[in-house]
C-alpha cells in the first residue's frame, strides 16, 4: 500500500480474517489488491460517498463495486459475519451457534385498524 491510511482501512490482522471468505469468491486473479478493494468498500460505508467520490488512491470505483457485488451476490459478507460473530461468541465462552431464540410478540407493533382510511380528522 503506497498511500496514507484513512481510518476505515483494515489492519493486516483484520485483514487475514477476512481474506479466505473474500478470495474464495473471486474467480480470475483480480487487477487491484483485494485488501485495498475491501478498504475502499469500508472507506465507502463509513463516509456514506458514492460509489463514483471515492477517492482515487483507492483501485477504480467500477472494480470497487463490481466486487463488493459479487460478495453480495455470492453471499460472502453473511459468511465473513456468520464466522465472525462464531470466533466472538467462542470468545466470549458461549457455544458458536446460539441454541435458542426468543420471539417476543411485543417486539413488533401493527395498526389496530385496517385500510387507507384517514389517521387524522382534516382542518377547515
Amino acid at each position: 500500500m503506497s498511500r496514507l491510511p484513512y481510518p476505515s482501512d483494515l489492519k493486516n490482522e483484520e485483514w487475514e480474517l477476512l481474506r479466505p471468505h473474500l478470495e474464495a469468491s473471486c474467480g480470475r486473479p483480480p487487477e487491484h489488491p483485494l485488501q485495498e478493494v475491501a478498504n475502499a468498500i469500508f472507506y465507502r460505508i463509513r463516509t456514506g460517498c458514492q460509489w463514483r467520490y471515492l477517492p482515487h488512491d483507492f483501485p477504480p470505483w467500477k472494480d470497487v463495486w463490481y466486487h463488493f457485488d459479487k460478495w453480495r451476490r455470492s453471499g460472502a459478507w453473511e459468511e465473513v459475519n456468520a464466522a465472525l460473530r462464531g470466533e466472538l461468541r467462542q470468545e466470549m465462552g458461549r457455544e458458536k451457534t446460539p441454541s435458542a431464540v426468543i420471539a417476543d410478540s411485543q417486539s413488533v407493533k401493527t395498526t389496530e385498524k385496517g385500510g387507507f382510511e384517514d389517521t387524522m380528522v382534516p382542518r377547515r
